[in-house]
């Protein structure tokens, strides 16, 4: 291959990266766009070279390397009424119904199974990132859909196996079949009784040299190794690597070895897919539109009427039913890894399938899409949807209607639930909505006040008790979920003080700008933590550890800015009303505050002190006399309890 042609195919891969990734769209639509108008059948920029070809097979490779590693037979155990049910039907029907129709369209029978296997798959890579952008991994959808997709990318490889046999004469395809067999079955036996303790072992020697250069050459050789002896077997490369990552799946050197191998695989996967992009015609797409869309909403309407009748006959209910199948319905990357290969071989005449392609590449582009608005067309379409959802809140509600100024948790993880071991000590009445029915389950069985619920969802917020709650906390660390949230919350009670978590400090300060009232940073609570240990070790007096735990924290927490100093001997001789306390005041347009400094205001007169002023648009406001109060400001002001009182009276009446 030419200098040339591979300046042409990575710049082809970074161009589609950054329009993607600008239009909040998956690359593998911009690698397929890029591949079909810079291909031969458009402009011709990039030619349709065998080498090009073989450069990006190794896409392929590596995918199935990965797909290997992720391979867990425990998971599969623990989902195998999901996975060889749901699966199972799912793949098979969508198969049948795939291949009877493409035979009524005209071509051989070999070539029905490789579309029926094509078009049975739907994107991994799509879907299981909305599952968890949109916190539905755990909800029962999510569990069905993740469980389909794993028979998917199972089933895919015997279909390796499978189509290449096809593809010989009748009179010899028994016997390419059965010998296709007892390789696969040769390679099975491999991975069960004698490959994993030798990899086992073989890994474990390199990783003794320590050495980061010499890991990842091994996890290459091991890798291209594997795909070369199926290869020379007669088998896909993309079997081989399969193999591969299975054998490797089981040892403890699993997630560095996939750590190094991301990077193979994300660019060389990037050229496959923009070689698959280059056998659409764009011009014989433009002369058939109408067959096109034909193909697309027949694509969708099978896969969904599939999905939704087989999960609906294994016992879920309707909803759940049609929003697995709204999910499922669209097409899979390795869809066109099945065809590449089908077309390869000589099974399918590449300009026969140009419909199928543009169907497949449009479905998957409008993927995001359906997902978006699936929980509307449920409403719309399934009438017990309404009763189940009127009975979750009436569920919610139940447990909080009889509740004041309890505490409102968003997430009931072990974060969630060390916080309302917390809030039990003190008496302070809580409500936990969390997504994992299992967890919701035992918890709920347990007596405690939890329910499930989407806590972005509004009539969920107001079941909740949002309006007689005193703060809301939200544990995970999921900010675009967590700015959904804190959009929600504002609309419904924009005086509500929210407590929320984040990874980094940058994501702190997205969320101070939402109007968070105080953000607990990860990162740096574990510096800070690893930082006071350290110190405490290397011989540092335990006072100065402490001042400076205090002053770090001091620094970077401003609602407990003047908490810290003297604590230690605060409060033994105070009277439960006289201990300080915080308390959060929102100005209204009508607050007398409002227009006045905090030197006019003078709540020192009073006995209380402010700790912190939350502005939407200004995260970090100074607390100067000179600084003037605004409508919207959230007020934090500390004293006991008489002055916290007289305080807020002040800062509302003057």
């Amino acid at each position: 291959m030419s200098l040339h042609l591979i300046l042409l195919l990575l710049g082809a891969a970074v161009l589609a990266v950054v329009v993607c990734r600008s239009l909040n769209l998956p690359p593998i639509l911009g690698y397929l766009m890029v591949g079909a108008l810079a291909g031969p059948h458009a402009f011709g920029v990039l030619p349709d070279s065998a080498s090009a070809q073989r450069l990006a097979e190794f896409g392929v490779v590596f995918l199935m390397f990965t797909i290997g590693l992720e391979f867990s037979l425990p998971r599969l155990f623990a989902m195998r009424r999901i996975v060889f049910g749901l699966g199972l039907a799912q793949v098979g029907v969508t198969f049948v119904v795939t291949a009877a129709g493409a035979l009524f369209w005209g071509v051989s029978w070999q070539a029905s199974v490789a579309l029926g296997g094509a078009l049975a798959m739907s994107s991994t890579a799509i879907l299981s990132k909305l599952l968890t952008e949109r916190r539905e991994l755990d909800a029962t959808h999510g569990r069905e859909v993740m469980g389909v997709l794993l028979f998917q990318d199972i089933a895919v490889v015997p279909l390796l196996v499978l189509i290449p046999a096809l593809a010989q004469p009748v009179d010899a395809l028994a016997g390419e079949l059965g010998l296709a067999l007892a390789k696969a079955t040769a390679l099975l036996a491999l991975v069960l009784f004698v490959g994993q303790r030798l990899m086992h072992a073989w890994f474990g020697l390199v990783a003794r040299r320590k050495s980061n250069e010499l890991f990842m050459l091994n996890v290459l050789l091991v890798t291209l190794g594997f795909a070369t002896i199926t290869e020379l077997a007669g088998l896909s490369p993309a079997l081989g690597a399969f193999v591969a990552g299975m054998l490797i799946s089981e040892t403890e050197y699993r997630y560095q070895v996939e750590e190094d191998i991301k990077p193979f695989r994300d660019v060389l996967l990037g050229l496959f897919f923009i070689s698959t992009g280059m056998m659409l015609d764009p011009t014989a797409i433009w002369r058939d539109v109408v067959g096109v869309l034909a193909m697309l909403l027949l694509l969708l309407a099978s896969k969904l009427t599939v999905v939704g009748v087989v999960s609906r006959l294994l016992g879920s209910s309707p909803g759940t039913a049609l929003r697995s199948g709204l999910w499922l319905c669209a097409a899979g990357e390795f869809g066109f890894v099945l065809l590449a290969r089908a077309t390869d071989t000589g099974l399918i005449d590449p300009a026969r399938i140009q419909p199928v392609l543009a169907a497949m590449v449009l479905s998957m582009m409008i993927a995001p899409l359906v997902v978006h608005y699936s929980d509307h067309f449920v409403l719309r379409f399934v009438a017990s949807e309404w009763l189940m959802r009127s009975m979750q809140l009436t569920q919610i509600a139940a447990r909080t209607v009889a509740t004041e100024k309890h505490t409102i948790l968003c997430g009931y993880g072990k974060t969630g639930q060390h916080l309302a071991r917390f809030l039990e000590t003190e008496k302070i009445s809580f409500m936990a909505l969390d997504l994992d029915p299992e967890r919701v389950r035992e918890a709920a069985s347990a007596g405690e006040p939890v329910v499930w619920g989407d806590c972005t969802r509004r009539e969920n917020l107001l079941a909740a008790g949002i309006a007689r709650a005193s703060v809301l906390v939200v544990t995970f660390a999921d900010t675009k979920t967590t700015l959904r949230l804190v959009e929600r919350v504002r609309e419904l009670r924009p005086d509500l003080p929210i407590v929320a978590r984040s990874r980094e400090e940058e994501d702190a300060e997205k969320l101070f700008e939402a109007g968070v009232a105080e953000v607990v940073p990860e990162a740096l609570e574990s510096s800070v933590m690893l930082a006071t240990h350290a110190l405490a070790l290397v011989g540092v007096p335990m006072h100065r550890v402490i001042r400076h735990l205090r002053d770090m924290r001091e620094q970077h927490y401003a609602l407990l800015r003047g908490f810290f100093h003297g604590a230690s001997d605060a409060g033994v001789n105070l009277s439960e009303a006289d201990q300080p306390r915080l308390h959060a005041v929102t100005l209204d347009a009508g607050a007398w505050a409002v227009g006045h400094s905090l030197e006019e205001v003078a709540l020192e007169k009073v006995g209380a002190g402010v700790t912190a002023i939350r502005r939407r648009t200004q995260p970090q406001v100074a607390l100067a006399g000179d600084t003037y109060l605004l409508a919207g400001d959230v007020v934090v002001i500390r004293g006991g309890a008489a002055a916290v009182a007289a305080g807020e009276d002040q800062l509302l009446r003057g």
